[in-house]
């Protein structure tokens, strides 16, 4: 949700896939998603209003405006507000007949002011204020009683708070040698969000004792809280060349502060108040209140990061170009952390949660791209290329703190090899375009979410090494004026290929249950728990890499013409994503997600002369109950959820531009 904050008033989209490490450094391994926004203008007047409704009491609208106040100055603010009902309810919530989930209610602004003094100079200040306030995401167990998918068995009132605040600076300035931009960010994120760990009803979780991470006794298993503040600023500097000659280039530096803090609250149990609310920090060491808490944890990670880079494009030839570029990072992350588990505190005076240093770790990583591209002709290339990115290695809090067993108190930084071949061609005088490309991706250390042998011990580890392969095709054609196909299809494989043996929480907790120790008795013979949820491992190499559907693709016809005294678009598109297994550990039928279809539609007409428009929007036509994703919750009782995509969502809207 905090993403929606960055697509109020977007000019444009650009998604690079493939890592991305030379000019967008850490985290960008799969690829990256740019959005540029609309800039204040000193030209004219102008903006945009947009309003609909639809089913399940939808309420959308959007608007835009832009002032020029000067020659020299402009300044543009936009909004964005999204409402419905939700698409699925829980059934047991007390006091509720219908508790709503999958529901929304979103609002966004921006405010920016751009100043031009001269033709080579300009200042562009902004803010982005978003906030959402909903009842969470519908998550359904798979072993709900109950068959309809937007129906939940489910007791406990989830609930879901963001709020983003962003704030930007850019300057630039161009000069004959190049253009020089200094960017500027500094970034709050608030978020609340409350669930059913379990998922079910206490009456359905007490009965399924066949459940594989079954708790004998337990009834409930419920997060009133999981409270998340990040701060981030940024300062980057980067000079890009203004030269007409056969080399171009960009090279700059940036610098990143962080701090992200945690506060978790968790109930289990088989009495009690299933609707207990979470404590306060300042909660005391000798509060009663604590003796119900399953665990609580009470943490921050500080990270500062800068890093250095350099690119450049130089043409060999008139049809051959060599692109390079090397980037060099380094991060440092320190961590406070304090946690509790079994409703006992370790403090002895003061609060019941009083975090203590975690340690630090440093690292350094050196990305880079190469790439070769050949203009075969003007409408005919191909390509060639090597680049490299990288994930920071970080802090495992719990196990800093000494509350695991394997779990590294650090884990690894994350590397990919990626490299790729393609060819964009332009046939039949422009009207048909197909794009293809082969890449492969190797990783080393990718990291992963892992259970511990003691409980509460999760943390992140390192897969030494997985590989991942495939095939993209894209393409569109235009075979009359005012008709368009547009298609694309992906081919992905991945697997695990060295040896690594992981814990499933899953194995761990059904080998605790034969030793004689479910749940709380864990404690009662803490060596031999552990060493029986130890030696449930499994070697993932061969697995399949989670999250990797091996085939997707979407296929779409668009026709626009003259109907009446106006225009009219009409567009429909099928959309297919593939199975895949959601874990490594590749569970048999579990850990399938499976595949589904979709289909949308698409009216627009657009009067001429009134600078307005009206679209019908017809989202999942056929009401497909497509799983859109499953997973399990590492930190609760592990139950296996599904969230499944919209249902059908019928849009008319209406709009107007000045």
């Amino acid at each position: 949700m905090a993403a929606s904050a960055a697509f109020i008033d977007v000019a444009q989209v650009e998604v690079l896939r493939g890592p991305q490490g030379t000019l967008f450094g850490q985290g960008s391994t799969g690829g990256t998603i740019n959005v540029v926004s609309i800039e204040p203008s000193t030209e004219s007047l102008s903006g945009n209003l947009n309003a609909g409704i639809g089913n399940y009491n939808y309420m959308e609208g959007s608007g835009a405006v832009n002032v020029p106040l000067s020659s020299t100055l402009a300044v543009r603010g936009a909004f964005q507000y999204t409402k419905h009902d939700g698409y699925a309810y829980a059934t047991k919530v007390p006091g509720v007949e219908k508790y709503d989930l999958d529901d929304q209610d979103e609002t966004g602004w921006r405010l920016g002011a751009k100043w031009q003094p001269a033709s080579n100079f300009s200042v562009v200040l902004n803010t982005v204020q978003f906030n959402s306030e909903t009842n969470g995401p519908a998550q359904k167990n798979i072993l709900d009683p109950e068959t309809d998918p937007r129906v939940l068995t489910q007791d406990y009132p989830g609930r879901s708070k963001v709020k983003t605040q962003l704030y930007t600076g850019v300057v630039k300035w161009e000069t004959p040698f190049a253009t020089i931009k200094s960017i500027t960010g500094y970034q709050k994120l608030h978020s609340e969000q409350a669930w059913d760990s379990d998922g079910l009803d206490t009456e359905t979780f007490f009965q399924n004792t066949y459940n594989p991470i079954s708790f004998t006794g337990v009834a409930y298993d419920h997060v009133p809280l999981w409270e998340s503040d990040t701060k981030s600023w940024s300062q980057e500097l980067n000079l890009t060349s203004n030269g007409s000659g056969p080399f171009n280039w960009v090279l700059g530096g940036v610098y990143l502060h962080s701090k992200n803090s945690q506060y978790i609250n968790e109930y289990r149990g088989s009495t009690g108040d299933i609707l207990s609310p979470a404590l306060p920090t300042s909660t005391t060491w000798n509060d009663p209140a604590i003796e119900n808490l399953t665990y609580a944890e009470l943490s921050s990670i500080k990270r500062d990061l800068y890093a250095f880079f350099a690119q450049g494009t130089y043409d060999l030839t008139s049809q051959l170009k060599l692109t390079a570029g090397v980037r060099y990072n380094h991060d440092k992350a320190t961590g406070m952390f304090d946690s509790m588990s079994g409703g006992t505190s370790s403090q002895t005076s003061g609060a019941y949660l009083q975090p203590s240093s975690t340690g630090g770790r440093k690292g350094d990583a050196w990305t880079g791209k190469v790439a070769l591209d050949y203009q075969i002709t003007p409408s005919n290339m191909v390509y060639a290329s090597w680049t490299r990115g990288f994930k920071p290695g970080g802090i495992n809090s719990s196990a800093s703190a000494g509350n695991s067993y394997s779990i590294l108190p650090t884990y690894k930084q994350e590397t990919v090899d990626s490299f790729e071949i393609g060819t964009k061609n332009r046939f039949l005088g422009d009207t048909l375009q197909i794009n293809g490309s082969a890449f492969l991706y190797n990783y080393r250390n990718m990291q992963f979410l892992e259970e511990d042998p003691i409980l509460y011990g999760e943390g992140i580890s390192n897969a030494p090494k997985a590989r991942v392969y495939g095939l993209e095709l894209e393409g569109s054609y235009i075979p009359t004026e005012g008709l368009r196909f547009d298609a694309s299809m992906s081919y992905l494989e991945g697997e695990f290929t060295s040896h690594y043996l992981a814990l499933d929480p899953t194995n761990a907790a059904n080998a605790q249950n034969a030793a004689g120790y479910p749940d709380y008795l864990f404690w009662t013979n803490f060596a031999a728990a552990v060493a029986a949820r130890d030696a449930a491992r499994e070697d993932i190499k061969g697995n399949r890499i989670p999250k990797l559907p091996r085939w997707q693709g979407n296929v779409a016809a668009t026709w626009n013409g003259q109907v009446g005294p106006g225009e009219l678009t009409a567009r429909a598109q099928l959309i297919y994503r593939g199975k895949y297994q959601y874990r490594l550990f590749n569970e048999g039928d579990v850990d399938i997600t499976p595949s589904y279809t979709q289909v949308n539609l698409m009216l627009k007409y657009e009067p001429q002369d009134t600078n307005t428009n009206v679209t019908l929007r017809v989202v999942n036509l056929f009401d497909k109950n497509g799983v859109n994703s499953r997973f399990s919750d590492p930190y609760g009782s592990a139950q296996v959820m599904e969230t499944f995509i919209p249902p059908r969502q019928v849009i008319l809207s209406v709009g107007y531009k000045f």
